[in-house]
């Protein structure tokens, strides 16, 4: 199957390159030219303009965007949707809002093209161990898709949400959870660090790896961190919130649940750039390690 990819960054580049590696063709475009050099050195045919992409693929096409939500996101949609034709698929695989995806899908329906939101989590690790994708589209979009959807997502990742926002919806509470599990990670080795044992923060979180009820692959992670740097000087305890949290807390106060662990946790993150912690530092040493997240360094 051949499918374009709109954004060749950390995400996009490595989703293009992993489907390219199953057999299929892919064409990319991404305004940085450097991006689209890296491409092709690849293997992957990157083109320099919209235009060129939509023009490269034969009709049905697919078309994967793997851009920054919100402004970025919007505008190229609203670039490409002229420019394509009936019965080709618009996939949106970033962290866009699931309302704005539900928008989405009716305007694409103006134009005869099937929209599909694509809550897509692996970040740099996606590449070799699969991407876990959260669909919502049609039944119709997402049959068509399967052969990319397959190749992209590891067994058992790879789940039909629902209709349009659907896909997004499922995604923004797998990040507010996320916010809460770093969290409760962060806090944890606050207290080995600061309480009555030298103990070596990293030897904990290997021995807690094996057979514990908290290993996760979020420990794996941690422990690699503690292995290059055991108690994380290098960094600044300034943690980022990329949106998705911050949606999860305001749909459980619309709804009227209670989602204190989640809530909170977001607010930590506000906290962070204010004061500089050990579990803040496990916070953002975490996020860079999974998703090559920034870090501010001291």
């Amino acid at each position: 199957m051949e499918m374009g990819m709109v954004g060749l960054g950390k995400m996009g580049g490595n989703m293009a390159l992993r489907l390219h590696r199953a057999g299929h063709r892919v064409v990319g475009y991404d305004p940085s030219e450097e991006s689209r050099k890296r491409a092709q050195e690849t293997g992957i045919g990157a083109v320099s303009s919209l235009e060129d992409l939509v023009g490269a693929l034969k009709a049905p096409r697919a078309v994967w965007l793997m851009v920054p939500a919100g402004e970025a996101t919007e505008s190229t949609i609203q670039k490409l949707l002229p420019m394509l034709s009936k019965g080709d698929i618009l996939v949106d695989g970033g962290n866009s809002h699931y309302k704005d995806s539900m928008r989405q899908g009716k305007s694409a329906e103006g134009y005869g093209v099937e929209f599909v939101d694509a809550g897509t989590s692996g970040g740099i690790w996606g590449l070799e161990e699969g991407y876990c994708l959260m669909v919502g589209g049609s039944a119709e979009a997402f049959s068509r898709l399967q052969p990319l959807l397959s190749d992209l997502a590891p067994p058992g990742g790879l789940l039909h949400a629902g209709p349009c926002g659907a896909g997004h919806y499922v995604k923004m509470v797998h990040n507010g959870v996320e916010y809460g599990m770093l969290e409760a990670y962060g806090e944890g080795f606050e207290i080995l660090a600061r309480g009555p044992f030298d103990l070596h923060l990293g030897e904990v979180a290997e021995n807690w790896r094996h057979a514990s009820v908290v290993r996760s692959w979020l420990l794996d992670l941690l422990t690699q961190a503690l292995q290059k740097d055991p108690q994380l000087q290098h960094l600044r305890g300034y943690v980022e919130d990329s949106g998705e949290g911050r949606w999860t807390a305001q749909e459980a106060i619309e709804r009227g649940i209670a989602a204190p662990v989640i809530t909170l946790s977001l607010q930590q993150r506000f906290l962070s750039r204010q004061e500089d912690t050990l579990s803040n530092r496990v916070i953002a040493a975490l996020r860079n390690e999974f998703g090559g997240h920034a870090v501010k360094n001291k």
